[in-house]
């Protein structure tokens, strides 16, 4: 949110002086008046908005991962459900949490609360910890008075992302080692193998076949102008972040994603999944559907899939209805959009599609247990042709040189 400087007056008349973050001048002014303090000027602050200072130090230490937001979450539901005030168990929680950037965030909350900001308000600070969606939550458990209601489904919904994130890391640990082994197995063929070969053949004065002149050539570029391979190595994966992170790149990078070959419809349902689990929430907390689609859209981590979920936001506010919208982003199958009809006609939307949500769960582990099994002929034909290459690169010349001086000796 954006930062204001403001001067005011205490109920003493004294000048009071300060900065407050408010979506605008009036939210800033109605937050001063309940503390007390009646203002005189308030302006925006040119430093913009708050949160993130440090010094370089903060590169090198530990990121907030969603495993420290789950056991956070758990922990405020646990003691929100025994009565325990907030403040007392932000500060109980600054002091056994391990994570000291989590740590450093909590005692800022508790120093927020203390100053008047409600808890989203105060979470909405540090957007890079807090999404819009958990601070949403937030919002309406403290405005319903079932905040540790918010905090158990804000647990839930990171718990099954983790796991999910999980299970996609360890179905795909297995071809990135061995993709990793043959890279390795390349790089030392080309600086340290090839050119023993290349030495021996030069020195018959064999008649190389073509097969041989490229690996040699290869060979060659490795170890004159490895200084090109590492520039590369180092110019092509930022060029890569740049692009994918801009707004026409992510979008193209979204849109490529789920239709890789092998694991695009894993990575489409396991969005899906997401989106329709965080729609659930919001839908079940209170929240509009128009609320919804928006926040949910900034949850779902692909840019292309976003555009279509701002799509159905425009439906509704065109007063579609959330089934015909749905229809027309052309992102479920026939059975899904048969579940959310029914949801829509019997109000029950948000259990339809934690409905939708756990069949795209199914649909995800099922295809990672068998995504081992299409990757590895894949595989097998990637070693094999780099077998053969080298095979017909090497040993070729080698057996004619080698029927050349049997027929030198008869």
């Amino acid at each position: 949110m954006p930062l204001y400087s403001y001067t005011g007056r205490d109920s003493s008349g004294a000048e009071i002086k300060g900065t407050l973050e408010g979506i605008n001048e009036n939210a800033v002014a109605e937050a001063l008046i309940t503390r007390g303090v009646f203002p005189v000027r308030i302006s925006l602050s040119q430093g913009g908005t708050s949160g993130g200072k440090g010094g370089i130090g903060k590169f090198f230490r530990k990121k907030i991962t969603p495993s420290d937001l789950l056991m956070f979450c758990r922990q405020m539901y646990s003691l929100s459900k025994a009565g325990i005030p907030i403040m007392s168990a932000l500060h109980g929680l600054a002091d056994t949490i391990e994570n000291p950037n989590l740590v450093e965030v909590l005692k800022k909350l508790e120093s927020d609360l203390a100053g008047g900001l409600p808890l989203a308000a105060a979470m909405s600070r540090y957007p890079k910890v807090f999404s819009r969606l958990f601070v949403s939550l937030i919002n309406v458990g403290e405005n319903t008075g079932r905040l540790e209601e918010s905090f158990l489904q804000i647990a839930e919904y990171i718990s099954l992302e983790v796991e999910t994130k999980r299970r996609i890391k360890s179905a795909l640990r297995y071809p990135m080692i061995v993709i990793s082994f043959v890279i390795v197995a390349l790089v030392i063929l080309n600086i340290w193998v090839i050119p023993v070969f290349a030495k021996m053949f030069s020195k018959f004065g064999a008649d190389l076949p073509l097969t041989t002149r490229i690996l040699i050539g290869t060979s060659d570029f490795f170890v004159n102008y490895i200084w090109i391979i590492v520039l590369a190595l180092i110019a092509i994966p930022a060029a890569w972040i740049w692009w994918t992170r801009s707004e026409k790149g992510s979008r193209w990078w979204g849109r490529v994603q789920i239709r890789l070959p092998v694991i695009g419809s894993i990575l489409f349902r396991s969005q899906l999944a997401r989106f329709a689990r965080s729609f659930s929430i919001m839908i079940k907390a209170g929240v509009g559907l128009n609320t919804a689609l928006t926040l949910v859209a900034g949850a779902v981590d692909n840019a292309y899939l976003s555009d279509k979920i701002i799509g159905m936001c425009a439906g509704v506010e065109r007063g579609e209805s959330l089934y015909q919208t749905a229809v027309d982003s052309d992102m479920f199958s026939p059975l899904v959009l048969q579940m959310m009809a029914v949801g829509g006609e019997t109000g029950q939307v948000d259990t339809l599609l934690l409905e939708v949500a756990d069949y795209y769960d199914r649909e995800v582990d099922f295809e990672l247990k068998g995504l081992t099994a299409k990757i590895e002929p894949i595989l097998l034909i990637i070693v094999a042709a780099i077998v053969l290459v080298l095979a017909l690169g090497i040993f070729t010349p080698m057996w004619d040189m080698y029927g050349a001086m049997q027929g030198k000796k008869r």
